[in-house]
């Protein structure tokens, strides 16, 4: 069913995310992050089956299918499904399926899996969607299932936003082939919607977790292992 009031995703998912050209450098401008914590705590609560939303590259989910029993990888960009599915098959990873589809739009058909994993995906839609997406991966998981969350979310007040993203830009990247750069993180504060720390966590309270462990980065990046409950 089209839902005239639902959010266009794709419009939403960044402009460049769609570019094949991008695509093609986006893990060294993200720095190639190490998913190895992720998966460690992943595995620390017995988890076998991973929904990796909004997969990007495959960075999590390529590494994921190498230790879990079946990933699947999610993503809106066709570009990125592209460069995702090619790695896969390169590796022969028979236990990853990639398929299109967003935080608001996929609809899941599997039975309910041990673990969920997003990371930089939140911050594309406002927080009215954002707790819709939140509810919608609670609807994918067990109960007793994992949320582990990564995004770019706010652990200050109104008052302090100059002062933190003052500091933020000043140790933004000179080169924009290798790294976020000052005018990447300002457009990003405009035009993206990177929440509060205090209004992303009764988000996750009402879709039904409960936060089991938090650990922000310079107070802008959050990561966030949650249950859901039973």
């Amino acid at each position: 069913m089209i839902r005239a009031w639902m959010l266009d995703e794709s419009a939403h998912a960044g402009p460049e995310h769609l570019d094949p050209a991008f695509v093609a450098g986006y893990d060294r401008k993200q720095g190639h992050p190490d998913p190895g914590e992720d998966l460690d705590i992943l595995a620390g609560h017995g988890v076998a089956t991973v929904v990796d939303l909004a997969a990007g590259t495959g960075q999590f989910a390529l590494a994921a299918a190498l230790r879990f029993d079946r990933v699947t990888a999610v993503d809106i960009s066709p570009a990125m499904l592209d460069h995702l599915r090619a790695r896969a098959a390169e590796q022969g990873l028979a236990n990853l399926e990639v398929v299109g589809g967003g935080l608001l739009t996929w609809e899941y058909a599997g039975p309910p899996v041990d673990a969920v994993f997003t990371r930089n995906a939140l911050h594309q839609v406002p927080d009215f969607f954002k707790a819709i997406a939140l509810a919608r991966i609670a609807k994918m998981l067990r109960p007793g299932g994992i949320l582990r969350l990564r995004d770019l979310i706010y652990d200050f007040g109104p008052e302090e936003a100059e002062e933190i993203f003052e500091g933020w830009m000043r140790d933004a990247s000179a080169d924009p082939a290798l790294g976020y750069t000052a005018d990447d993180y300002a457009e990003h504060v405009r035009t993206e919607h990177s929440t509060f720390r205090w209004l992303l966590e009764p988000m996750l309270a009402a879709a039904g977790f409960e936060i089991l462990d938090v650990a922000y980065d310079r107070r802008l990046y959050g990561a966030y292992t949650c249950r859901r409950k039973s």
